[in-house]
């Protein structure tokens, strides 16, 4: 997963943008990035590192200017060297410097079509660089010494027509203004909003609601599937909706996972969803072991968190903070190999013993993917002196790759690939193992908002895909990109930028 944010204001832009992709720094860690723009200058300032050591006071005193964008990434295999860092650049035409969320699913096809038919070269194995050039082409081919916005969504609309896979953009083209769009299934979020200035109106666009709660912005709204926004040098704000077809299918693990529990996402409290998530494990576990013997309920920090203490209430059981997280460890997901893997999970996670011992205890996290932290943890509660454990997932089994931007590993590495709920407890060395069940996730997703969603995004549960254009040789190619021998392998590299920032401990 990657967060991205622009911003259109009436005094300089960099600060606020650094604050924003602060609090979007869980959806990336591995390298961060900056564009602003003054007069018909761009300003870049991008390399590997959390968003505090990429901007020191030295850069932010060069990035002046009123407009800008800014992006967090996180890497999938192959990609973390400071040049696959966004956001990319082109001078041709205008100057337009672009960042983005997603994936694009025909990203090797668009760049061979993009050399052959455009003539375009692609510097990096980054599906980013490839959607910059697209949409610059597409552009160009409107023929304009100086772009209106009726211009830059026709753009955008030749953008949809051409590319393939969940994405959210953010641009800024030079003397011009901000533009941002969303894939036409709205499956990675984007939001805008404003906030009033003694100069005026500014407006903002992020992946989430909580980067503009920090700067003092108010939130307007969603971008709706395949709507793009353009707000000009002056601060005015155009939309248009610019794809056929469009439906709102977003990703079910944002709310699972990915997003912040204090953001808003398509009119979703992240929060509250994940309440419901909890009082549906409540629920099952009733009609599973009414006669339960759970003593204790404790979360696998962090965003675990709401749900078990949710599931606790509604089961009448004690919740108990049982692991301290060493918050200074490298997240796991981004490790390659399971060596590394194993290793660090010891030293993220401390358990403290009285809160184990001589109990019954029902361990509760939000997914499961490789299994590997998950086994390391029952084990500490185990040694901790626990009688039982019992383990949770607010989660289904994730069986399938995920396309659209999270990095999960070979499907063969999934601790649920082939195996049954009660065999994935027995590998991880549980003595019972409660998933949730996917109508209910769909179901608590859908009890937060006042309309039901179209579809989801669920394909890493269900193996649907709803961009309709996935097969299996895809999946195969994608499999010998993501196994761990190919992390392992230096040149290894997939089109893929953006995968989820913490997963944490996950890929497990």
């Amino acid at each position: 997963m990657c967060g991205i944010v622009g911003l259109v204001a009436k005094s300089y832009v960099n600060q606020t943008i650094f604050d924003a992709l602060t609090v979007l720094q869980h959806r990336g860690q591995d390298a961060a990035g900056m564009v602003t723009c003054e007069g018909n200058r761009f300003f870049l300032r991008k390399d590997n590192g959390l968003v505090n050591e990429v901007f020191r006071t030295r850069h932010m005193k060069r990035l002046t200017g009123n407009v800008g964008i800014g992006h967090v990434r996180y890497p999938t295999a192959g990609s973390s060297s400071a040049a696959e860092a966004q956001p990319f650049y082109v001078n041709s035409p205008y100057g337009i410097a672009l960042a983005h969320n997603g994936n694009l699913t025909n990203a090797e096809d668009l760049a061979d079509e993009m050399f052959r038919a455009d003539l375009r070269h692609i510097n990096t194995t980054s599906d980013s660089e490839v959607l910059l050039n697209v949409f610059a082409h597409e552009l160009q081919a409107q023929g304009k010494l100086k772009p209106e916005p009726d211009d830059i969504f026709a753009a955008v609309s030749a953008v949809h027509k051409r590319v393939k896979g969940g994405y959210a953009v953010v641009a800024v083209i030079t003397g011009y203004g901000v533009l941002a769009f969303r894939d036409p299934n709205g499956i990675r979020p984007l939001v805008y909003g404003t906030r009033s200035t003694p100069a005026g109106e500014e407006c903002m666009v992020a992946s989430e609601s909580v980067a503009l709660d920090i700067s003092g912005f108010s939130l307007v709204r969603d971008i709706e599937p395949g709507e793009a926004i353009f707000i000009d040098m002056e601060g005015n704000v155009f939309t248009r909706q610019c794809a056929e077809n469009t439906k709102l299918a977003p990703c079910l693990f944002e709310y699972v996972y990915l997003a912040r529990p204090d953001s808003i996402i398509d009119d979703v409290n992240v929060h509250t969803a994940r309440m419901q998530m909890g009082i549906k494990l409540a629920e099952k576990v009733m009609k599973e072991r009414p006669e339960h013997d759970i003593d204790v309920i404790i979360p696998i920090p962090d965003t675990s968190r709401t749900s078990a203490l949710e599931m606790a209430k509604h089961l009448n059981v004690t919740f108990r903070e049982g692991f301290i997280k060493n918050r200074y460890i490298g997240r796991t997901f981004i490790m390659p190999g399971q060596t590394q893997r194993k290793k660090s999970v010891r030293r993220k996670l401390n358990p403290i013993e009285m809160e184990f011992k001589d109990k019954v205890v029902m361990l509760v996290d939000d997914s499961i993917v490789r299994g590997t932290t998950s086994k390391q943890i029952v084990q500490m509660a185990r040694d901790a002196g626990a009688r039982k454990v019992y383990f949770a997932s607010a989660a289904p089994p994730v069986r399938y790759p995920n396309v659209y931007g999270i990095d999960m590993p070979s499907p063969e590495e999934f601790i649920a690939h082939n195996r049954t709920e009660d065999e994935i407890g027995e590998a991880i060395g549980a003595d019972w193992m409660l998933y949730q069940d996917l109508e209910d996730l769909k179901e608590t997703v859908n009890s937060c908002v006042n309309h039901r969603f179209a579809d989801f995004d669920s394909s890493v549960f269900d193996g649907y895909y709803v961009t309709g254009d996935i097969d299996a040789d895809y999946l195969a190619r994608l499999d010998q990109k993501r196994n761990d021998a190919a992390k392992l392998t230096p040149d290894s590299a997939d089109t893929e930028d953006g995968a989820p920032a913490d997963l944490h401990n996950k890929i497990q």
